[in-house]
């Protein structure tokens, strides 16, 4: 998959399936046992009428005890009584699922049609496949005003990374898919706040542990097994930053700052680092409000160029301020009111306009500018949860060392204490973090990533059973 394909969702196609009337369920197997279509629901009322099968299947399954049946198919029409018999509830599930989706075909004479949604780049396979049944697959154009549903690239790192956007939501098909990007900014918010080498080295081999399948107990796991991996890393490389190895062990020397040297400095640069984050989401979200609706909308979204230009607007005055450099602080300050001015006539334009559009547009501007400034100091956690953890590590490692040196016992109960320390501030610290960083990940990154929501795509999947029941 090359790198721009893996930037955005699956390109979806508008297909109808056509089949004549007598081989509609050999279509539908086939459809069903391939799962990359997902079909319209069609009403009861549309046009187009035929006469239908009976829902034998159906009646049947409803009188059956069906709870935890997986459906599955048979290639040939089953013997319904046989497979009640024989307690093939899975087959009468699939077959009363065929009869549901040939009940909502569309009629013209003798051939049936179902249109939906599938990967453009499946439509050849299936279009081959169906056709030993007599069926097509015919591509359509998109509807006007019609979202396609979004199916998120399957390549390894957005794969496994797509469960921290899908948990927010669903990526809208136009848009980007941050899937990469966000598990990155989410391991380095969780690094900075749970910077220790030892730490992030248990963290790795927990990880390992889990994808290597040292443990059945871990399998249900794995999901996550590379948020743990590159949260260990990203620990590791804080921890190396600020000389932690379970704890001031000294064992590793401190390469920048000891968070409680000079917390000043680390909650200075917890807010650099969300000022980064914000620059990232913002410039996302401006490509995407483009995507969305062209220049006009990015330009006037608070989330799109204007939100952005009053962010680094801001930014550069403050910048200019801090540097005595007029220059900067008033191009800061122009920037800032372009960013301002759009983003008011933005809101104004879609509260309708008059003098309640003007106030409603005001007050959303207010909340606009309020968001954007505690957005940035939300960051200062990252310092602040970094500062509790070396904070511990501190009381930890001290009482130990007060410990070792009264004698066996001393040293006994020391060791203990380093150890049982160690775990707690693990486990509490560890899942402090974790929390920590998806709060500012949802509230502070993809709040302005994202304007709106897509639809999932869930494509109609029912395999083939190993056995079967035939008349």
């Amino acid at each position: 998959m090359r790198w721009r394909e893996a930037l955005h969702p699956v390109t979806m196609q508008r297909v109808a399936l056509l089949a004549p009337w007598d081989a509609l369920r050999d279509v539908l197997v086939a459809v069903a046992d391939d799962g990359r279509v997902a079909l319209d629901d069609v009403p009861a009322d549309a046009d187009g009428t035929s006469p239908r099968a009976p829902a034998a299947a159906t009646a049947r399954l409803q009188r059956l005890p069906s709870g935890g049946v997986t459906p599955t198919l048979s290639l040939s029409v089953p013997d319904l009584d046989r497979c009640e018999q024989d307690g093939r509830v899975d087959l009468i599930a699939g077959e009363a699922q065929l009869e549901q989706r040939a009940g909502q075909s569309l009629i013209r004479g003798n051939v049936a049609a179902l249109v939906g949604w599938m990967p453009a780049d499946a439509v050849p396979e299936l279009a081959g496949r169906i056709a030993e049944s007599g069926g097509a697959v015919v591509p359509m154009p998109r509807p006007a005003g019609v979202e396609p549903p979004t199916l998120l690239p399957q390549a390894a790192a957005p794969r496994e990374f797509a469960p921290l956007v899908n948990t927010y939501g669903t990526v809208p098909y136009a848009d980007i898919d941050p899937s990469v990007l966000a598990g990155l900014a989410y391991v380095v918010m969780f690094g900075i706040m749970f910077a220790d080498v030892g730490h992030g080295a248990l963290l790795l081999l927990g990880a390992a542990a889990i994808r290597l399948g040292w443990s059945k107990r871990l399998t249900r796991l794995r999901p996550v097994w590379l948020f743990l991996a590159c949260g260990g890393i990203a620990s590791m490389a804080f921890g190396v930053l600020y000389g932690e190895f379970f704890g001031p062990t000294q064992v590793v020397p401190t390469v920048w700052l000891a968070p409680l040297d000079d917390p000043l400095q680390l909650l200075g640069a917890a807010i650099a680092v969300g000022a980064l984050l914000l620059a990232g989401a913002y410039a996302l979200g401006s490509i995407n409000r483009f995507r969305e609706g062209g220049w006009r909308m990015a330009a006037y979204a608070p989330s799109g160029l204007a939100g952005s230009a009053l962010f680094f607007g801001i930014g550069a005055a403050v910048g200019g301020w801090y540097l005595d450099q007029a220059w900067l602080a008033l191009l800061g300050g122009a920037v800032a009111t372009v960013g301002l001015t759009a983003a008011f006539v933005g809101l104004f334009a879609a509260a309708g306009g008059g003098g309640s559009g003007a106030a409603q547009a005001a007050i959303e501007l207010f909340d606009m500018v309020v968001r954007l400034g505690s957005s940035l100091v939300s960051f200062a956690r990252l310092g602040a949860f970094g500062l509790t953890h070396a904070a511990l590590g501190v009381v930890i490692w001290g009482a130990t060392v007060v410990l070792w040196e009264r004698g066996l016992i001393g040293a006994v109960g020391a060791v203990a204490l380093f150890v049982v320390g160690n775990a707690l501030v693990f486990g509490l610290e560890g899942l402090v973090a974790g929390v920590q960083a998806l709060r500012l990940e949802y509230y502070e990154l993809f709040s302005r990533v994202f304007d709106g929501e897509g639809r999932p795509f869930r494509p109609w999947h029912i395999p083939l059973a190993t056995t079967e029941v035939s008349r």
